[in-house]
């Protein structure tokens, strides 16, 4: 049982993180919505210069504007990527509930990125607790989170190092699901800012910084929370923890 001054202190957290999400969620929906319409004319434009440039192959530097205007088109599609981002990180979508087994969630994003992660020499070790409940939640949303933390944890360790996965009873109104792995660490100055939206450490090309903060979002929608231990040069690990149900969510007063 959680004192009250701890619980108060975790209320007072929840709401202002919430409340600095609503606000840039709706500065980016904003911008996003105003950066489409030109950003897709410029995509219709640099196609039909591509169409161009192959009826002339015999143009001279014909090979060479290709590769300029398929470049343009590349840069594009990665601006409509932050751009789809941003609109799912502004998205408020109410859940839709229903009962939930977590370990097979688990076990079916696992096996989307066990191939990759076997290819990089990186073990994933399982921990299922077998006897965990089903719980009342959002499928496809806790999907998304899943992935995500497992896709960072193997690009964390790059090559050759292990990503575990353990399920637990956290108590009797709730379930754990931890994610750890052995790679890079996070620095502890970085540990206050790495759910907030566009901050990565990634380097430029690699990520917009709103997978972290898209999936706490969704776990605080879920009544839940995320916590994360890691320490530099030893690895990462991320715990989530969710209510068994609507009426037992980790945050309600009461």
């Amino acid at each position: 049982m959680e004192a009250p001054e701890k619980k108060d202190w975790l209320l007072d957290e929840r709401l202002l993180q919430s409340q600095k999400l609503a606000a840039i969620g709706q500065l980016s929906a904003g911008i996003a919505h105003e950066i489409n319409n030109p950003l897709a004319i410029i995509r219709q434009e640099a196609e039909w210069l591509d169409r161009l440039l192959k009826k002339q192959a015999n143009l001279e530097g014909a090979e060479e504007l290709q590769g300029s205007v398929q470049q343009i088109m590349q840069q594009v599609d990665r601006c409509t990527e932050i751009i789809r981002n941003l609109l799912d990180f502004a998205r408020k979508r109410d859940p839709v509930i229903q009962a939930v087994d977590v370990n097979r969630i688990i076990e079916d994003m696992t096996m989307l990125v066990e191939k990759e992660a076997k290819h990089n020499n990186i073990t994933i070790v399982r921990r299922y607790d077998p006897e965990l409940p089903r719980i009342l939640s959002d499928a496809p949303q806790l999907r998304q989170v899943i992935l995500n933390f497992l896709t960072n944890a193997t690009y964390a360790i790059g090559k050759g190092g292990v990503v575990t996965i353990t399920t637990r009873l956290a108590d009797r109104d709730s379930v754990d699901i931890v994610i750890s792995d052995t790679g890079c660490g996070i620095a502890e100055e970085n540990l206050k800012k790495i759910f907030d939206p566009f901050f990565t450490t990634k380097p430029p090309g690699r990520g917009t910084g709103l997978g972290l903060s898209i999936c706490h979002g969704i776990i605080l929608r879920l009544g839940g929370r995320i916590t994360v231990e890691s320490t530099l040069g030893q690895g990462t690990a991320f715990t989530i923890t969710l209510p068994l149900s609507r009426e037992s969510e980790l945050f309600a007063h009461g």
